[in-house]
């Protein structure tokens, strides 16, 4: 079966309660969207895959929180108040607005395209910051500049600015991380392709403290470790690419930048499109961003580079009597673009023996929003729905169980297979004579009867191999 597109994950997660445009009710709000019963499920599994991964298996990484709003300074000695914005023009033929560098240049004149109408009629670039601002407190900004403030476009600089609360609490040595799972929010113009790329959005970023020297190597084997984590979670290494940035593209704070790409859009090869796109960076960011928010270092003219803070976040290594400031490198991947990616791998179909098309979301069992689903085969019978309830009550403590009497036993399996389950529970009448029930595998519709006092260590071990 060839890839699914987006449309067909969009469709499914709204049928099946992955994904709801937000403020439906009210006509939606541009690219908005809310996670559903079984979307916040996976959500939740994926950011809990790599939190363990990172902050409890690793012994050399630390966990953060850090507040959405930050005192404003934060943003201006990030570089996000000068820098953070993108190229607008305004397409005076059909009144589009959009991104400079997003568009087609016709290569015989060098002029920019509008890609709604084809016209070269468009305005002179602008740069539009794409930060949220917000107010802290009753007045507005325009009645009391201090109270201007901005909803984080990033979880980074929540990082940098603890960096030495972590450190001096935690007692940490170079080289040592600091990781978060946070909500940030751009300001984007052209948001779109369902949660690919989303005004509010949830980043999962690592900021891993090293000396200059190591940082080569570092980046080299996080990238490594991070495409493997994200393989861990049943995504194919044939979706996946790796894309150098060019120097002349890099941020102007890093060093080196590789953008690890997915296949988000396999429909535009057909057009010659261009299927790829981020799923995850990594930049080695150097020692830009301590050294910015520090007290020091001094500049060229002799005057502190900041002259707001009141910490220098400077490293000292007791064991060479050094003080520098640590190097940086950054993976940053997006719990959003993640759950996309997961979505489109698992997706497969299959025909039944009567040729009728079945969709199967083959998600790993560990991510997978509900693991068992007991069904009763006849809901009318008593006996069998109270020893169905029974094993759902008794399994629900030790892994995700629902119960559900609400169709045909064809339907409810087809129902399990759509979301993922990995393996349904079925009571029949014959589970009244020899204590035993039916267990159906999602991925190869096989089924074995399995004794009910063994069940949860049935499922269980299952369970656990899966994951291996």
């Amino acid at each position: 079966m060839s890839a699914p597109n987006i449309e067909t994950i969009v469709s499914l997660s709204k049928r099946r309660g992955f994904v709801f445009p937000a403020s439906d009710i009210y006509g939606g709000l541009g690219s908005s969207w809310d996670y559903g019963q079984l979307g916040v499920e996976l959500a939740n599994n994926i950011k809990r895959s790599w939190w363990n991964w990172l902050v409890y298996e690793r012994d050399d990484i630390e966990g953060l929180d850090s507040s959405i709003i930050q005192n404003r300074l934060v943003w201006k000695y990030s570089g996000h108040e000068d820098t953070f914005s993108d190229p607008l023009v305004d397409c005076r033929d059909c009144n589009a607005r959009l991104r400079l560098d997003k568009l087609d240049v016709d290569p015989t004149d060098g002029k920019a395209m509008c890609s709604n109408c084809g016209s070269k009629n468009l305005t002179e670039p602008r740069d539009f910051n794409l930060m949220f601002r917000t107010t802290v407190g009753a007045a507005s900004a325009d009645d009391d500049p201090a109270a201007l403030a901005y909803l984080r476009p990033e979880t980074a600089q929540g990082i940098f600015i603890n960096f030495k609360n972590v450190l001096d609490t935690s007692r940490r040595k170079l080289p040592f991380g600091i990781a978060q799972i946070g909500k940030a929010f751009r300001n984007e113009v052209t948001p779109g392709n369902f949660i690919f790329r989303t005004r509010e959005f949830e980043q999962m970023e690592l900021e891993y403290f090293c000396r200059a020297d190591d940082a080569p190597a570092l980046f080299d084997s996080l990238l490594d470790e991070y495409q493997k984590w994200l393989e861990g979670l049943g995504i194919s290494s044939e979706n996946f690419y790796r894309y150098e940035v060019p120097k002349k593209d890099l941020a102007h704070y890093s060093a080196r930048t590789v953008d690890l790409m997915y296949r988000f859009f396999p429909e535009r090869k057909e057009t010659g499109g261009d299927e790829w796109d981020e799923i995850m960076g990594i930049a080695n960011r150097t020692d830009f961003d301590l050294k910015s928010h520090s007290k020091k270092p001094e500049g060229a003219d002799g005057k502190r580079i900041n002259p707001d803070s009141t910490e220098d976040l400077s490293y000292f290594d007791p064991t060479t009597n050094e003080r520098f400031y640590p190097y940086v490198i950054e993976p940053s991947v997006g719990v959003n673009r993640t759950f996309l990616a997961v979505m489109m791998d698992a997706y497969t179909e299959k025909t039944n023996d009567k040729g009728e098309v079945r969709v199967i979301l083959k998600l790993k069992p560990e991510l997978a929003p509900i693991k068992v689903a007991v069904l009763p085969l006849a809901k009318n019978n008593e006996s069998i729905v109270s020893l169905a309830k029974k094993l759902k009550h008794e399994l629900q403590p030790v892994m995700r169980t629902v119960y559900d009497d609400t169709g045909g036993i064809g339907k409810l399996y087809a129902r399990q297979d759509e979301i993922g389950t990995p393996f349904c529970v079925t009571v029949d009448h014959e589970s009244l004579e020899d204590n035993a029930v039916t267990i159906r595998d999602r991925d190869t519709w096989e089924q074995e009867r399995v004794s009910v006092d063994s069940l949860q260590a049935y499922l269980s071990g299952r369970l656990r191999k899966s994951t291996v």
